[in-house]
């Protein structure tokens, strides 16, 4: 990608590189007939990986970039079906809510990993345990309902008033969850403000239909609940940003997952944004890509080498000791996901001051994103968007899961970011 990459951009040289792009595959979304998206369009050498499964988080993001960047029909598609999987296994919302389940135990919980083309479970042990993942389901529908684009029925919103009152069950801001990475349950600001964001929306929603009180099961979901669980959230996040997670045992100070919390949730005060996005420029930002946290095992130096086929996307979230003595410092893997949500936070910002620093660290971090699209030496097709680059002997490369159908939907919509601020 190097010959396109460069200092200064007009608008038609976006538009050309996003066509040129276009051409080659690298923003073809593969859905199944469902319409909702494999983690990952997976060739032969991936195919052990499991992505081939339909992740809740995942096809939010990807939903979310195909809904703002002009594709909403497939957008909505993805939220329909991911709701008519909910609505199949309603009962395990239920069971919690009532207290006939114990939440301790992530198989209790609604499962956010299963089979996409025919919505059913997966009966693989996962830690299902994460929060975010749901919360990004209620954002997102009540969003798009809000906006007229998806249609709920008073089944729907029965469904949607579920969530609040099962989070409050497992009371979300002090609950431990596997969060955005599925590793060791702990209470995390990523996963609290995603679910903030989405109860703030069907609060949104629920005004502007002028709907005071959903009744679910006689159980009232009102506006001033909406309010109740919004605040506990909030003060959580207060005391916790902008680390992940502040708990003694479990002490994490960065985690690119809070980006999300930026962009595209918009949870997070301005201080706390500019904090957490010193914190990953400063300790996160690698030379090929942005470590999740640091001293993360998963795809470190030599993994393929490490790791046999069946343990390397194996569930650890109960036991992560033998994989995390594996990782060095330094040699953590570099994802690809989070330079172009960098782009895009820039860009907005850039919108609002006009500030040409703000316009610099958006081309930056948008060039970081073009470079990490694959190569001709890669081992795959040119121009693919990447999982992460990790460390194999002296070299970064792709890992197997290529290309990542969430990381090309941050890069579609840097690509949009980077036309609206030259617009501007």
């Amino acid at each position: 990608m190097h010959p396109f990459i460069r200092d200064h951009y007009t608008a038609d040289d976006i538009a050309g590189i996003q066509q040129f792009l276009n051409s080659q595959g690298t923003f073809h979304f593969f859905a199944l007939p469902t319409g909702l998206f494999p983690a990952a369009h997976l060739s032969a050498r991936g195919e052990y990986s499991g992505y081939d499964k339909v992740w809740v988080r995942d096809n939010m993001h990807v939903a979310h970039g195909l809904y703002i960047t002009g594709q909403p029909e497939m957008a909505v598609r993805a939220v329909r079906s991911t709701l008519d999987y909910f609505h199949l296994y309603r009962h395990r919302f239920d069971a919690i809510i009532r207290g006939e389940a114990d939440p301790e135990v992530p198989m209790n919980r609604p499962h956010i990993r299963f089979d996409g083309k025919a919505l059913r479970e997966v009966n693989d042990d996962w830690s299902h345990a994460q929060n975010d993942a749901l919360g990004y389901v209620l954002w997102l529908a009540c969003r798009m309902a809000a906006d007229d684009e998806l249609a709920l029925s008073s089944g729907d919103l029965e469904l949607l008033g579920r969530f609040p009152l099962y989070f409050r069950a497992i009371r979300y801001w002090q609950d431990k969850d596997s969060g955005h990475w599925e590793e060791k349950r702990k209470v995390e600001a990523s996963s609290i403000g995603v679910v903030v964001a989405g109860l703030r929306a069907l609060r949104t929603l629920l005004a502007t239909r002028g709907i005071e009180t959903l009744a679910i099961d006689g159980e009232p979901v009102s506006g001033a609940l909406l309010d109740t669980l919004i605040g506990a959230g909030e003060q959580a996040l207060d005391t916790i940003l902008p680390a992940e997670c502040i708990d003694p045992t479990d002490y994490r100070a960065y985690d690119a997952a809070l980006l999300f919390l930026i962009y595209p949730l918009d949870v997070v005060s301005p201080d706390q944004q500019n904090a957490i996005l010193a914190h990953v420029e400063t300790h996160l930002r690698g030379e090929y890509g942005i470590r999740r946290y640091l001293s993360d095992s998963f795809w470190c130096a030599n993994y393929d080498e490490l790791m046999n086929e069946n343990e390397r996307t194996s569930n650890v979230s109960e036991d992560m000791s033998a994989r995390d003595a594996l990782v060095k410092p330094g040699e953590e893997a570099q994802w690809c996901v989070f330079d172009p949500v960098m782009s895009t936070i820039y860009g907005r910002r850039y919108l609002v001051s006009g500030d040409p620093a703000d316009a610099q660290q958006q081309r930056v971090y948008f060039n970081r994103a073009l470079s990490q699209l694959t190569g001709s030496d890669s081992g795959f097709h040119e121009f693919l968007c990447p999982e992460l680059y990790y460390l194999k002997r002296d070299r970064y490369v792709p890992n197997d899961v290529t290309p990542l159908l969430w990381t090309q939907a941050n890069l579609l919509i840097a690509f949009e970011a980077m036309q609206r601020s030259l617009a501007q």
